[in-house]
């Protein structure tokens, strides 16, 4: 009996840690609030809200956040719009890694990089903040750089000391034009996380 119990509780361990190997946290990254919807800074939450349109999907207003489930191929992805503002992303990350049992290695944050020009993508598997805030805070409360991140390129065209403003301003007429098939690109990008894995979608798509 002992013996039976054990086994049970061996198959249904094993089934859950399949089940979690099957469940992805999409973080995007930005700030809350009506005044920072079409900022450049915004590009996570954008690319979220493109792809929760797309496929017909809702927010709910929970801890920390603003949370999407979204179920592809046999996977599940959850779109987390963390409404911490930027500098405190790490604790909702943290919140629903936890919360929902997710490995790292199924974690993507998506950011913008002032470091690339307008649209380049660059998907990494570790690295340094590279002096974004946001990532900062997630390599703090995490105590880790090893995990994935897509970085969305808004190039650095500003003057010096205009640097915050260029970042929290809002997209230019030209930038607004080419957005949409950047959006259709990072749809993709992480329905192919999920499902082609991270070497596969690095591949495919970085420098896109």
């Amino acid at each position: 009996m002992i013996k039976w119990i054990t086994k049970l509780f061996s198959s249904t361990q094993k089934e859950e840690n399949i089940d979690n190997m099957k469940k992805y946290l999409i973080v995007g990254l930005g700030n809350i609030g009506a005044e920072y919807v079409n900022t450049r800074h915004n590009i996570g939450f954008k690319v979220l809200d493109f792809l929760a349109k797309k496929e017909s999907l809702s927010f709910e207003t929970v801890k920390l956040g603003s949370l999407a489930e979204y179920k592809f191929k046999g996977r599940t992805f959850l779109l987390l719009k963390p409404n911490t503002y930027m500098n405190l992303s790490g604790k909702a990350v943290k919140y629903w890694m936890d919360k929902e049992n997710i490995p790292l290695e199924n974690i993507l944050v998506i950011t913008d990089d002032l470091n690339l020009s307008f649209g380049t993508i660059r998907i990494k598997p570790k690295g340094s903040d590279g002096g974004h805030n946001g990532l900062k805070n997630i390599n703090l409360v995490l105590n880790t750089q090893q995990y994935t991140r897509f970085r969305f390129g808004i190039s650095d065209q500003f003057k010096k000391g205009q640097q915050i403003d260029y970042v929290l301003g809002e997209w230019n007429d030209d930038e607004n034009s080419k957005l949409p098939e950047r959006l259709e690109t990072s749809a993709e990008i992480i329905k192919s996380f999920g499902t082609a894995g991270l070497e596969n979608t690095m591949t495919t798509f970085n420098g896109k």
